[in-house]
């Protein structure tokens, strides 16, 4: 398997309401929901970098699809970090997501690692780290 990942789903609640967030709220780009003529099928796609996708998908139809029993939310499974190129970034991200209606978890700070961070979580509880890690600059 090569070391690659193309698409992250998130399970959401309302697919709705998650879009507009990503879409409204957050900037994302997409087509917004397709896939309503089939049954558990509605999904929207937002292009990220380098061809990767974000997709948001009810979680009833997450689990359908697996075939398996749809389980509770835990926002420590996993975090999705957003990595920019300065501290002010950070601080502008935060307060976008935060005005588009995510909770803030933890205030953007100094970590013990020489970075700076901040948690939001979206609204179906997804947590993400937004982090200015000054060993790992993104591309733009």
């Amino acid at each position: 398997m090569k070391p690659s990942v193309s698409v992250i789903t998130l399970g959401v609640d309302d697919l709705e309401a998650s879009v507009k967030f990503y879409r409204d709220g957050l900037g994302l780009s997409t087509q917004g929901i397709i896939g309503q003529e089939f049954d558990h099928g509605a999904v929207a796609f937002f292009d990220l970098q380098h061809g990767l996708k974000l997709a948001l998908f009810a979680r009833t139809n997450i689990a359908h699809d697996a075939g398996i029993e749809p389980g509770g939310r835990s926002a420590t499974e996993f975090t999705l970090g957003h990595n920019v190129g300065s501290e002010a970034e950070v601080d502008a991200v935060m307060t976008q997501a935060i005005g588009a209606g995510a909770r803030l978890v933890k205030r953007a700070q100094k970590t013990f690692w020489g970075g700076y961070a901040g948690y939001f979580q979206d609204p179906d509880g997804h947590l993400w780290e937004v982090v200015y890690n000054p060993a790992l600059l993104p591309d733009d």
